[in-house]
């Protein structure tokens, strides 16, 4: 049985840790991209939701309004007792939407600036590693 000498044997190891390490870096981009793909798309996904429940609050609060302008005429010409009372009521579920339609913005406005963030480090993230497989060719 031949046996190597040390310095092959050192190169031989060095050549496998070097392999070793690209292929970990090339897996760990590799799951970064595929986790990224995967949070945009649940991002965009709760976003077009948000959307959609933004527009149906919206309709509720003009119907609201609309009900509320209405009532009033109402009382207007014939304050009935139990009227007031609906009216009372109408006017606090208008008070708990207008609330809750704040709330609502304020939430779309966060994913919509962690969705910019996500895009802005996805197009850095997709620029840098072009520019280091360039650099490896």
């Amino acid at each position: 049985m031949e046996q190597e000498p040390e310095s092959d044997r050192r190169d031989s190891a060095d050549a496998m840790t070097t392999t070793s390490s690209n292929a970990v870096e090339g897996g760990g981009e590799a799951m970064a991209r595929g986790l990224s793909a995967m949070l945009e798309s649940v991002i965009k996904d709760f976003d077009s939701k948000s959307l959609d429940t933004l527009n149906s609050q919206d309709k509720l609060s003009a119907s609201l309004d609309r009900l509320v302008q209405e009532l009033d005429q109402l009382l207007e010409s014939a304050p009935l007792p139990f009227i007031v009372q609906h009216a009372s009521r109408i006017t606090s579920v208008k008070q708990r939407v207008s609330s809750l339609n704040l709330v609502l913005k304020s939430i779309q406005r966060r994913i919509d600036n962690i969705d910019h963030m996500l895009s802005a480090n996805s197009t850095t993230t997709t620029a840098l590693d072009k520019t280091s497989s360039d650099t490896t060719l």
